[in-house]
């Protein structure tokens, strides 16, 4: 959990806020990590808690969606500054109900009947910041660090971290065994033939003088794993077939996508409390995870 924390004498998680009317508010800021987001007419980022209900958020005008928020450049990032104002708005809230709906808050057309709010304390000064970073990964069982950024085993054009099929024999890596017992060291990694080099890296895996990508006896559809002659033993992997089918294509490739957007609120004054700086958190979001598909060009 993210802790404001507001220091008078000693350190607590509570601060207290005197209204003109008299009333003390206790206002205790302890929220998760992660905050969603909603709108079509500007952007609202939002987080909520119970005992007791209150919410922060956070609308900026100038944002349509959050896929405004996903163009990143050349180095996989993307960064944008907003300035709060009385459109832009940072807003603390606090309800009378003993807990929050988990939709429906915020960005509905009919405001929630059921929902009172009992104090809302805004921000119009103060600066935005949003960071977006893009990771990409092959999902093949070998982390990225491993693999390296800068090779590319078979020369397709697909860096191994981001290529399915690292020997390019259109057989995926992961399912080549490079890391059996998922412990993250490849000594132990299936190979076949006994050559020394690994399956997932090895361009005729039964070492028949076919290569793997050309063993496509029965359906040539750029899955050598399916074809199966002999001995319930896929061809590519049993040296007592070596039939060459010329390979004509490589297989699609995918490439996973993952989006961390994360917000910071910068000299802010929600007249209870004002922070150089306030880590908002993590943004949370179906959207942030997603794919593209590469099939490279066969020579």
């Amino acid at each position: 959990m993210r802790k404001l924390f507001f220091i008078l004498f000693s350190i607590s998680v509570l601060s207290f806020y005197t209204c003109d009317d008299g009333d003390v508010i206790t206002v205790d800021f302890e929220f998760d990590e992660t905050f969603e987001a909603c709108g079509t007419d500007g952007l609202v980022f939002y987080k909520t808690k119970d005992d007791p209900s209150e919410s922060l958020s956070i609308i900026i005008k100038e944002l349509d969606s959050i896929g405004d928020l996903l163009v990143v450049g050349d180095d996989n990032t993307y960064e944008v500054d907003f300035s709060l104002s009385s459109t832009n708005v940072f807003n603390y809230r606090t309800y009378s109900n003993a807990s929050l709906p988990t939709s429906g808050l915020f960005c509905s057309d009919v405001p929630l009947s059921s929902v009172k709010i009992t104090k809302d304390i805004e921000s119009t000064s103060g600066n935005v910041h949003i960071k977006t970073v893009l990771t990409e990964d092959d999902n093949d069982g070998i982390s990225a660090e491993i693999e390296g950024y800068t090779n590319d085993t078979d020369g397709d054009g697909i860096l191994d971290y981001l290529d399915e099929d690292d020997d390019g024999d259109n057989v995926l890596t992961k399912n080549e065994k490079p890391d059996p017992d998922g412990d993250g060291d490849l000594s132990d990694a299936q190979d076949t033939d006994g050559d020394g080099t690994p399956d997932y890296l090895d361009t005729d895996d039964d070492d028949d003088g076919v290569l793997t990508i050309d063993e496509e006896n029965q359906s040539i559809d750029q899955n050598p794993a399916n074809d199966i002659s002999l001995d319930g033993i896929a061809d590519y992997l049993n040296p007592a077939v070596a039939t060459k089918v010329p390979a004509t294509a490589y297989r699609q490739h995918t490439i996973y996508q993952t989006y961390v957007v994360s917000l910071t609120v910068s000299n802010f004054d929600l007249e209870i409390i004002s922070l150089d700086v306030f880590d908002f958190g993590i943004l949370d979001d179906g959207e942030l995870s997603t794919s593209r598909k590469e099939t490279p060009d066969f020579n």
